[in-house]
């Protein structure tokens, strides 16, 4: 793995640190990108560390739903303040428009957005930005990679072979772009049956394989659990509601695994991972 980027505001707004950017991608939709993209915010919170969440998915902004909140605090300055819950930090473009609208948007205004949530936010002093991007490899992709030096990205695929097709495609989009994959999920793996059997419904070990075919780290596998899906849409994830689950349990131990890739990475040659925002 490369030399891993930590992202610093100018010197002009020196109130916004962050650490580690780290973008929650998946080649398709319907995968649970943006429920891993919660969960593991959430799981790295209750690690102790500073996480933000940025909701890059402007089309389909769904993490205010998820995370429980509705709107922004009052701004106190020439920045946006994010939204807290669950001790996460978060932007979204559902805060900005009513419920429902659609954002029929070129790509300019899509960048426009974009930028404006890394430098337009307070985000003060964080240890990790989460961003969850939008499926697919698109005009969203391009401008966050432009805008904000990413530490790294994660790949979020079901297990069977159409989804690993596109997960594919989104682990070489984080290649073209010159940014490190830390490593490949694998989301609703299976479902256990209440005498312990587990049902494979979307087959079987297919993001391990991925993950090894891309010379990746794998991060983790997620049982299928209707508490999820429950937690989400009452916005508190299960990682809050049900920390003991099983499907909880694997969240927080990818978030582990996350951190320890990032552990593992070599500095710069300064000794630190300090990197400017760029314009």
């Amino acid at each position: 793995m490369s030399e891993l980027n930590m992202i610093n505001e100018p010197a002009q707004e020196e109130n916004n640190r962050i650490r580690f950017a780290v973008a929650v991608a998946s080649g398709k939709g319907g995968v649970g990108k943006s429920t891993v993209a919660v969960n593991l915010a959430v799981a790295l919170a209750q690690k102790g560390l500073k996480i933000g969440l940025m909701d890059a998915d402007i089309y389909g902004p769904n993490v205010p739903t998820m995370m429980g909140v509705t709107s922004l605090p009052e701004t106190q300055g020439p920045k946006l303040l994010p939204a807290v819950a669950h001790g996460v930090k978060i932007i979204s473009i559902g805060f900005l428009v009513p419920p429902g609208q659609p954002l029929i948007w070129r790509g300019p205004m899509l960048h426009g957005a974009i930028r404006q949530f890394v430098q337009d936010v307070d985000w003060g002093e964080l240890d990790m930005l989460v961003i969850d991007l939008p499926p697919g490899t698109g005009d969203a992709q391009l401008s966050l990679a432009q805008t904000l030096p990413l530490t790294g990205g994660v790949i979020v695929t079901l297990p069977q072979k159409v989804s690993l097709e596109d997960a594919l495609r989104g682990l070489e989009m984080f290649r073209t772009m010159d940014v490190d994959v830390l490593g490949v999920i694998e989301n609703m793996s299976f479902l256990e049956m209440p005498d312990g059997q587990k049902m494979d419904i979307f087959g079987e070990g297919g993001g391990q394989d991925l993950a090894r075919d891309a010379g990746v780290p794998f991060l983790g596998a997620i049982p299928i659990d209707p508490a999820v899906r429950q937690g989400g849409d009452e916005g508190v994830p299960i990682t809050i509601a049900k920390p003991d689950s099983p499907a909880a349990r694997a969240l927080s131990g990818i978030a582990t695994a996350l951190v320890e890739t990032l552990n593992a990475a070599e500095p710069d040659e300064s000794g630190d991972f300090e990197i400017e925002i760029t314009d």
